[in-house]
C-alpha cells in the first residue's frame, strides 16, 4: 500500500483577523509544504520575527521556512502588481522566493478594471455597502462564476489579445455603471503589466496534479486560509461576506483534494471578537471597553489600516464555526490583550427579536441581543510567560469553561505577537 501524506487545514472562526500569520508560522516547522486555497489581497497576514514586520497578501506564510515549497492554488485570486510589490519586498529581505514558490494556472488574475468595477458596484449600493477592500475580489469572483474570467495559464499565450477583450467588456459595465473615475488608471495598468512579466519568472503548475502527488510521496500539507468563517459566501453574515469559501471545503475545491486526505483542522480564535467593515456583530462594544480592546489589540487593519470592531467573545457564533468546519483542534489568540481587564464576558446565547432565547446562530443576525456569562480577569502579565505553568488560576478556569462550552481542546495559547510567544498546552 503506497504511503500517503496528510492536509492538516488551518481556519480562522470569527470574522477574520485571528492572527492566522503568525501560527502558520509557528506550526510550519512541521509541514514540508504550505499552501493558500482561496482568497486574494484583501487579506493581510502579518508575521513578526527576528526584530522584522512582514505583511503576507497573496503569498503562503510558509516562505519564511528555508527551502520548502510554498503554492498559490486555484481558488486564490492573484493581482499581479501585488504580487510584484509584496515578492520584491520579501527578496529584498534576503528570501528567494522564485524556488520555492508555485503558482496555480487554474488561480483567476484580478485585472486592473475589476477594481473600478469594485468601487463603482459598491458607490451604485450607497447605504448597503457591504464595505469591501476595494481590491477588485468580488469582480473577479463574479468573472469565474459566470465563466468570464482570465487566469495565470492565460499569460503563456495571447495575453494581450485576451486581455483587451476582458478589458473592453469591463469597460462596457463600467459605462453601464455610469463610472467616469479614471483617474490614475493608465499607470496602474501600467504597472499591473509589468506584473505580469515578473510573474512569468515562477512556476506555474497543475497544482491538483502537484499537490495529490506530494501526498503520494507521503509529505505532509498545511493548508492557510484567509479571512474568517463568518465571512465565507455561503454559511457568514451574508451579504457582508468575501466571496470565496472560506470554510475547511474551501481547501477541497481551491487545491483539486479530496475530503478523505483532510487531517486536522486547526480553528484560530480571538480571546474576543473583530469584525472590519459593515455587517451584523452581536457582541460589538460601543463603550470604553470596546476602545480599550481595539488600542491594546493594536486593531487596525493590516491592508487597510482601517479600525477593527470590537467586542466580547462570541461563543454561539464560535460553535457553529467549529461545527461548520469540523474543527479538531482550537488556538487562542491574543489573550494578552484581555490581561488587564476587571472583568471578562463571553456571550453564551442570544435573545431573538421575539424574545426567545437560542444557542443556535439564527438565519438573521441582526438585532440578536447577545446573552452573557462573566468571568472574574486574572490582572496578569501574562507576556513574558513561557509555560502553561505559569498561567493563573482565572485563565485556566477560563480555558476550561471555551474547551467545555466548544466541545474542542484548546492546544495553542498565544500571549503575544512574537513567534516566541505561543505556549503549547
Amino acid at each position: 500500500m503506497n504511503t500517503t501524506g496528510k492536509v492538516d487545514v488551518l481556519l480562522g472562526l470569527q470574522w477574520g483577523d485571528e492572527g492566522k500569520g503568525k501560527v502558520v508560522d509557528v506550526l510550519t516547522p512541521n509541514y514540508d509544504v504550505v499552501v493558500r486555497f482561496q482568497g486574494g489581497p484583501n487579506a493581510g497576514h502579518t508575521l513578526e520575527f527576528e526584530g522584522q514586520k512582514y505583511v503576507l497578501r497573496s503569498i503562503p506564510s510558509g516562505i519564511f521556512q528555508g527551502g520548502k515549497v510554498n503554492i498559490i492554488g486555484n481558488g486564490v485570486v492573484l493581482a499581479p502588481d501585488l504580487f510584484m510589490g509584496e515578492a520584491k519586498d520579501l527578496e529584498k529581505s534576503g528570501h528567494p522566493l522564485k524556488e520555492r514558490l508555485h503558482i496555480s494556472k487554474k488561480a483567476h488574475l484580478i485585472m486592473p478594471t475589476h477594481r473600478l468595477l469594485d468601487r463603482a458596484y459598491e458607490a451604485a449600493k450607497g447605504k448597503a455597502k457591504v464595505g469591501t477592500t476595494g481590491k477588485g475580489i468580488g469582480p473577479t469572483y463574479t468573472d469565474k462564476i459566470s465563466r468570464n474570467g482570465l487566469r495565470v495559464g492565460d499569460i503563456l499565450e495571447n495575453f494581450q489579445e485576451k486581455y483587451a477583450a476582458h478589458k473592453a467588456r469591463h469597460m462596457k459595465m463600467l459605462e453601464a455603471l455610469g463610472w467616469t473615475d479614471f483617474e490614475g488608471f493608465d499607470e496602474v495598468e501600467k504597472t499591473w503589466m509589468e506584473g505580469v512579466g515578473y510573474m512569468r519568472q515562477f512556476h506555474f503548475v497543475d497544482s491538483e496534479h502537484e499537490i495529490n502527488n506530494i501526498l503520494r510521496s507521503g509529505k505532509s500539507i498545511l493548508c492557510e486560509g484567509a479571512q474568517g468563517t463568518m465571512l465565507d459566501v455561503d454559511f457568514g453574515s451574508y451579504p457582508f461576506v468575501t466571496s470565496s469559501n472560506t470554510v475547511c471545503a474551501g481547501a477541497c475545491t481551491g487545491l483539486g483534494i479530496g475530503p478523505n486526505k483532510i487531517g486536522e483542522v486547526y480553528g484560530i480564535m480571538k480571546a474576543y471578537c473583530t469584525r472590519v467593515g459593515a455587517g451584523p456583530f452581536p457582541t460589538e462594544l460601543f463603550d470604553e471597553t470596546g476602545k480599550m480592546l481595539r488600542d491594546l489589540g493594536h486593531e487596525y487593519g493590516a491592508v487597510t489600516g482601517r479600525e477593527r470592531r470590537c467586542g466580547w467573545v462570541d461563543l454561539i457564533q464560535l460553535r457553529y464555526s467549529i461545527m461548520i468546519n469540523g474543527v479538531t483542534q482550537l488556538i487562542l489568540m491574543k489573550s494578552d490583550v484581555l490581561d488587564s481587564f476587571e472583568t471578562i464576558k463571553a456571550c453564551v446565547a442570544y435573545k431573538l427579536k421575539d424574545g426567545s432565547l437560542t444557542e443556535e446562530l439564527p438565519y438573521e443576525l441582526e438585532g440578536v441581543e447577545p446573552v452573557y456569562k462573566e468571568f472574574p480577569g486574572w490582572k496578569t502579565d501574562m507576556t513574558k510567560f513561557t509555560e502553561q505553568s505559569q498561567f493563573p488560576q482565572a485563565f485556566h478556569n477560563y480555558i476550561k469553561f471555551l474547551e467545555d462550552f466548544l466541545e474542542t481542546p484548546i492546544k495553542i495559547v498565544s500571549i503575544g505577537p512574537d513567534r516566541d510567544q505561543t505556549i503549547i498546552l
